[in-house]
């Protein structure tokens, strides 16, 4: 137990690592956004040019230049979108890492997902650069934003999504060249007025589980995973986060050598 706890104490000051990292790194990711905006607009003023110069050109050079000139323009757009990208993704971490233990608040649940659920894909990835799984996404569109406590839940999405990760990749080493790796998400809000019922839905094609581990899986230091690979604590915490801290329900659908579905229903407060 101290030897887990332990390790608790090292993911804790990891996450405090994690939070600084992602604060330091917004800075160059302004500047690269910043600077591809004004390049765009340096374009612009470089297209004005070359139209009024038209009549000095040759055909095909200012058909040439048209064309560089669309491809920078295309190049910058999407620097500048990836840009913006990796800066909500740090917003997000951010935000879910400075939220105080047990404090609720106003989340985009589906981005919220969405994010952590990649976060878990590329960290896995990082390990092992022969991993790849197919991941389907079923996000309901226009959901308003709901009072949950993020920092919680998207350690209950990462604690589930690891898993997922960990069962596919397992089965595909078993399996190789017949089995498709998939994992599929699902999130819907059924609203009833300023309250509603949120639904998240995580399901793999792993190697699932057996009637026993079911029974124990929600148990402290119960692992199937080999020495060093895992903590016994994630879906222990995964369980007390969804039921106690969010008063929802967290359900268990597993058949051995099929694969597994975790469930999280959480009743919550709609925000205008």
């Amino acid at each position: 137990m101290q030897h887990q706890l332990h390790k608790q104490e090292k993911m804790a000051s990891l996450g405090l690592l994690s939070a600084g990292i992602a604060h330091e790194i917004q800075n160059p990711l302004n500047f690269v956004i910043n600077f591809s905006k004004m390049s765009v607009k340096l374009l612009d003023d470089l297209q004005e040019v070359v139209e009024e110069c038209a009549d000095k050109l040759d055909e095909d050079d200012a058909a040439d230049l048209e064309d560089i000139s669309a491809d920078l323009k295309e190049n910058l757009g999407k620097i500048q979108e990836h840009g913006e990208r990796a800066i909500s993704i740090i917003r997000g971490i951010l935000l879910h890492s400075r939220g105080k233990a047990g404090e609720f608040l106003p989340t985009d649940v589906g981005q919220l997902v969405h994010e952590y659920v990649w976060l878990s894909y590329h960290a896995m990835r990082a390990n092992d650069k022969s991993f790849n799984i197919t991941i389907q996404e079923d996000i309901q569109e226009g959901m308003p934003k709901v009072m949950v406590i993020p920092q919680d839940l998207s350690r209950a999405v990462l604690n589930v999504m690891n898993n997922a990760c960990y069962t596919v990749k397992e089965r595909a080493s078993k399996e190789v060249g017949t089995y498709v790796p998939t994992i599929s998400v699902k999130v819907a809000l059924r609203q009833d007025g300023a309250t509603g019922e949120l639904r998240i839905d995580i399901k793999d094609n792993g190697m699932g589980m057996t009637k026993e581990v079911q029974e124990r899986i929600f148990e402290n230091f119960f692992t199937t995973k080999p020495a060093g690979q895992g903590t016994g604590l994630g879906m222990s915490i995964t369980y007390d986060i969804i039921t106690k801290n969010h008063g929802g329900q967290l359900q268990l659908d597993s058949e051995a050598g099929v694969g597994t579905t975790f469930s999280f229903t959480i009743p919550v407060k709609i925000t205008k």
